[in-house]
C-alpha cells in the first residue's frame, strides 16, 4: 500500500523542559493523522540524529509506523557527532528497528575528507535533509523558526521543503524543473521550540504547533482541505488496489525481467496502476457507449413522434431512455471513473518511466532527483498525489540499491523503447496510431454520407416536390432527420473520446520514441545512451502531463448531449 510519509527535521539542543511538551504535540499529530487516513500506513523518514529526531521516531514507532533513517554519515562516523553514551545507545537501539538506507553518492566520500568536523562534513547533512525533505508527504519539524546558522541546519531543510531552493554546496540536477513549479504541495507541521541557548524566533511561541504551508505560513489547527484532498486520493488509490488485487495479481505484468529492491516496489505499484487504469477506461467507454447510443436512439424516437402519426407511445420511450442515460452519466460521476482513469493512467506512465530510468542507472547520477520531480509541473494541488505516490516509490529499501550495469541498460532500452512494428513503446505508439485513425476515418465517412445523403434527399424533394405525395415528404424528412441524429451522435461520441487528440498524442509519441531509436542505434557509449532515455523520459512525461491536465475536464454528461 502506499504509505503517507513523514519527514523529519529538528534541532538537536533542545531545553530539557520543552521536551515532554513536545513529545505530547507530536503524539498528538499522529493521532491526528492516523484518525484521518486510516487508508494510508506511516512511514517516518528521519536521519535519527540527535534531539528531536529520535524523539519523533519513538513516538512514530509507538503507533506503529515504519522507520526509514537515511544516514548522512557511515555508522561508525555517524555516532561520534552524538553528545553522550546514552544518545549512542538510543541510535543504535532506533537503528535495529528501521531500514538504514545508504543514499547512492553519499556514501562514497572517503573517510579522510568527511572524518573531522567542515565543509564536506556539513555538506553530508544537507544532503540527506534534501533527500528526506524530497521525499516526504508532510515535513514534521520541531524548529525555534529562526534563519540558518549553518550548513544543513533545520531552517535550510525546511527552507528547501517549502521553496525547493537547495541549501549551500548541495547541487540539483541540470534537468530539475522543481523550482519553476510552485510549492503548492509543500506542507509542513512546525513544533516551535526554544535552543539551549536561545528562544524562538520574534512572533512565535514555545510549543506552539501547526500545519503550515508554502502558500499559507500562518499556523492552521486542521490539515488544510487541498491537502486533504490529495492524501484521500492516496487512500482511495490504496482502496482500489486492495478491492482488484487478486485480479491484479494474476493479470500478466508488462514490465519484462526480475526487479527487485526499490524497483520492484515501483514495478508493482505500476503494475497496479496500469490495471486499475484500463478496468476503469472500460467503465468509461462503456458508459459513453450507452450514454451517446440512448442518446441517438432518443433522437429518432422524438423525430418519428414529431412526424409520423400513430405513435404515441414513442415520448414515453424517449423519457425511459432519457432516465437510463441519466443514471447512467450520474453513476460515472459519482463513482468518478473518468477521473480515475486519468489518474492512474497518469500514475502508470509515470511510474513507468520511474522504474526504466532507476533499471537503466539514470535516477542514481544525481543526489535526490527523480522522476517526480519533472513530473505535472502545471497540475492543480488536487493532481499532486500522484507525485506523492511516486515519492513514496522511490524510497530505497533496506538493502543496498542495485548497480546498474550495461546489461540492464540494453534490457531497458529493448523493453521500453523497443524496435519499429516488433516491440515496446515504439510499436505500440505506431499500432495506436493506426488503430485510432481508423476509428476515426469511420467517424468521418459516417459525417459524409449523412451529409451527402441530406443533400441528395433535398434535391430530390425539391425537384419532385410538386409530383410527391405528404406522406412520403415527412418519410423523406423523417430519413433527413434521422441521418443528422446519427452524424452527430457519433461526431459528439467521437469528440468526448477525444480521437483528434489521442491520434495526435499517439503520433508524437511515436516521433520522440522513433528518434530515441535511431539515436540510440547511433551510439554505443553507455553514457550517451542514459543520456538519451532522459530525454525520452522527460518529453514523455511532459506529454502524459498536459494529456491528463486537458483530458480532465471531458466527463460522462448527459444533460450536454
Amino acid at each position: 500500500m502506499t504509505p503517507l510519509v513523514i519527514g523529519v527535521t529538528s534541532h538537536r539542543d533542545i531545553p530539557a523542559d520543552e521536551i515532554e511538551p513536545i513529545r505530547q504535540r507530536v503524539r498528538a499529530f499522529f493521532t491526528q493523522v492516523r484518525a484521518e487516513f486510516p487508508g494510508l500506513p506511516l512511514v517516518l523518514l528521519s536521519a535519527l540524529a540527535e534531539g528531536g529526531d529520535q524523539l519523533i521516531a519513538e513516538e512514530a514507532l509507538a503507533v506503529g509506523a515504519r522507520l526509514i533513517a537515511p544516514l548522512p554519515l557511515p555508522r561508525a562516523l555517524y555516532v561520534e557527532d552524538f553528545s553522550t553514551p546514552a544518545v549512542r545507545a538510543n541510535f543504535e537501539a532506533l537503528c535495529s528497528r528501521a531500514e538504514v538506507v545508504l543514499l547512492p553518492r553519499l556514501m562514497e566520500q572517503p573517510h579522510h575528507v568527511i572524518g573531522s568536523h567542515g565543509a564536506a562534513r556539513d555538506r553530508q547533512y544537507a544532503k540527506a535533509g534534501v533527500y528526506i525533505a524530497s521525499h516526504c508527504h508532510v515535513l514534521l519539524t520541531i524548529w525555534d523558526g529562526n534563519e540558518a546558522a549553518g550548513l544543513g541546519g533545520t531552517a535550510q531543510i525546511v527552507h528547501y521543503h517549502l521553496t525547493g531552493a537547495p541549501p549551500g554546496l548541495v547541487l540539483r540536477h541540470p534537468h530539475s524543473r522543481h523550482v519553476l513549479t510552485g510549492s503548492d504541495e509543500s506542507l509542513l507541521y512546525h513544533i516551535v521550540c526554544s535552543r539551549d541557548d536561545d528562544g524562538p524566533a520574534s512572533g512565535l511561541q514555545p510549543l506552539q504547533a501547526g500545519w503550515r504551508s508554502a502558500e499559507n505560513m500562518a499556523f492552521q489547527a486542521t490539515l488544510p482541505d487541498d491537502f486533504r484532498l490529495m492524501f484521500s486520493r492516496m487512500a482511495e488509490f490504496n482502496s482500489e488496489c486492495a478491492r482488484h488485487a487478486e485480479t491484479i495479481d494474476e493479470a500478466p505484468r508488462e514490465m519484462a525481467g526480475s526487479p527487485t529492491g526499490a524497483t520492484a516496489e515501483i514495478d508493482r505499484l505500476f503494475h497496479a496502476a496500469d490495471w486499475l487504469a484500463v478496468h476503469f477506461r472500460r467503465r468509461v467507454i462503456m458508459a459513453m457507449r450507452l450514454t451517446y447510443t440512448l442518446a441517438g436512439l432518443m433522437g429518432i424516437a422524438f423525430t418519428f413522434y414529431a412526424h409520423l402519426p400513430g405513435n404515441n407511445f414513442l415520448i414515453y420511450l424517449f423519457l425511459a431512455m432519457f432516465g437510463t442515460g441519466g443514471i447512467v452519466a450520474l453513476l460515472a460521476h459519482r463513482r468518478g471513473w473518468h477521473r480515475k482513469y486519468l489518474d492512474y493512467r497518469a500514475l502508470a506512465e509515470g511510474l513507468r518511466i520511474q522504474s526504466c530510468w532507476r533499471r537503466a542507472g539514470i535516477v542514481a547520477s544525481a543526489d535526490h532527483e527523480f522522476a517526480h520531480d519533472n513530473f505535472l509541473q502545471k497540475q492543480n494541488i488536487e493532481l499532486g498525489w500522484i507525485r506523492n505516490v511516486m515519492r513514496a516509490a522511490s524510497l530505497y529499501p533496506s538493502t543496498h540499491p542495485e548497480a546498474p550495469t550495461d546489461a540492464a541498460l540494453a534490457e531497458v532500452i529493448a523493453e521500453w523503447v523497443g524496435e519499429s512494428g516488433k516491440s515496446g513503446q515504439l510499436n505500440y505508439y505506431e499500432r495506436k496510431s493506426a488503430e485510432r485513425s481508423g476509428v476515426h476515418h469511420i467517424t468521418e465517412t459516417i459525417g459524409r454520407v449523412s451529409l451527402w445523403g441530406g443533400i441528395t434527399i433535398s434535391v430530390f424533394l425539391a425537384v419532385f416536390a410538386l409530383k410527391l405525395g405528404e406522406e412520403a415528404k415527412v418519410t423523406l424528412v423523417t430519413i433527413m432527420a434521422v441521418l443528422s441524429i446519427i452524424a452527430a451522435v457519433r461526431d459528439a461520441y467521437s469528440y468526448r473520446k477525444a480521437d483528434r487528440e489521442l491520434i495526435r498524442q499517439y503520433r508524437f509519441m511515436q516521433r520522440i520514441f522513433a528518434s530515441a531509436r535511431a539515436a540510440l542505434d547511433r551510439t554505443q557509449d553507455p553514457a550517451q545512451q542514459r543520456s538519451i532515455l532522459l530525454s525520452l523520459g522527460d518529453a514523455a512525461l511532459t506529454e502524459h502531463a498536459e494529456w491528463t491536465l486537458m483530458q480532465r475536464e471531458r466527463q460522462v454528461e448527459h444533460s450536454k448531449l
